[in-house]
């Protein structure tokens, strides 16, 4: 019986919710180095058959154990690894030494879980992007909690901040305990001043990100229209 050659590949689960692959073994450790793949990405192994989280392979345990994370140092000082970078959607397609550069203008945050992040009506300064843990926007309305949308790792909030310093518009609330970069407004005013090549991408992509969010609040503020119309012509 002649070998299966595909037995060896696998497919990732990426951060816009498509699969990429068939990729070899060492083409995957090459991805864990370059933190394009995470400890908890899903990744689908021919070998056995199933979805797993990529630091149950044991194929993959060692590239882990000597990786040394993608985040060192504290506070302003972190320096990050540019794949690490990678995991949020909207610097996933930038270079390696753009993420470099990238990273000098961003600030390391942690959050416990419970912690409100953004208060509402609070003048907004910076955008956050979120490395670890998931976080709610809300809103209080009569003394009860409104849950407005919720934020994972990959995702953004707070970009109308880089543009106008207006009042937040929401509570934002860690769920879990969470790692944020945050790009602050007078860092990004740097950012398009000193590294316009760098500003651009970033904003188109931001762009693309918010075009796709306001189409799916109209989509489904159409729904909510058709409902009600119906629920008319019923009565």
């Amino acid at each position: 019986m002649e070998p299966n050659d595909s037995a060896g590949e696998y497919f990732i689960w990426g951060i816009d919710d498509s699969p990429y692959g068939p990729v070899t073994l060492p083409v995957l450790q090459a991805w864990v180095k370059d933190e394009r793949v995470l400890p908890d990405t899903w990744v689908f192994a021919r070998h056995c058959g199933e979805w797993l989280k990529a630091c149950e392979l044991g194929e993959l345990k060692d590239v882990f154990q000597t990786d040394g994370g993608a985040l060192s140092g504290t506070g302003s000082s972190v320096r990050f690894k540019p794949g690490a970078l990678r995991r949020i959607k909207i610097l996933a397609e930038m270079k390696d030494a753009q993420l470099a550069h990238l990273s000098d203008f961003l600030e390391f945050q942690e959050w416990p879980q419970h912690a409100e992040v953004v208060r509402q009506g609070e003048p907004g300064d910076a955008l956050f992007l979120i490395m670890k843990g998931e976080l709610r926007a809300r809103t209080m309305l009569g003394g009860r909690e409104t849950i407005l949308t919720t934020f994972g790792i990959g995702d953004f909030f707070g970009e109308l901040s880089l543009f106008d310093q207006g009042p937040r518009s929401a509570d934002i609330v860690a769920n879990t305990d969470s790692t944020l970069l945050r790009l602050t407004a007078g860092a990004f005013a740097r950012l398009t001043r000193e590294m316009p090549s760098l500003a651009t991408p970033f904003l188109q992509a931001t762009a693309r990100t918010l075009s796709g969010r306001i189409r799916a609040d109209n989509q489904r503020l159409t729904r909510v229209s058709q409902q009600y119309s119906a629920s008319r012509d019923i009565s």
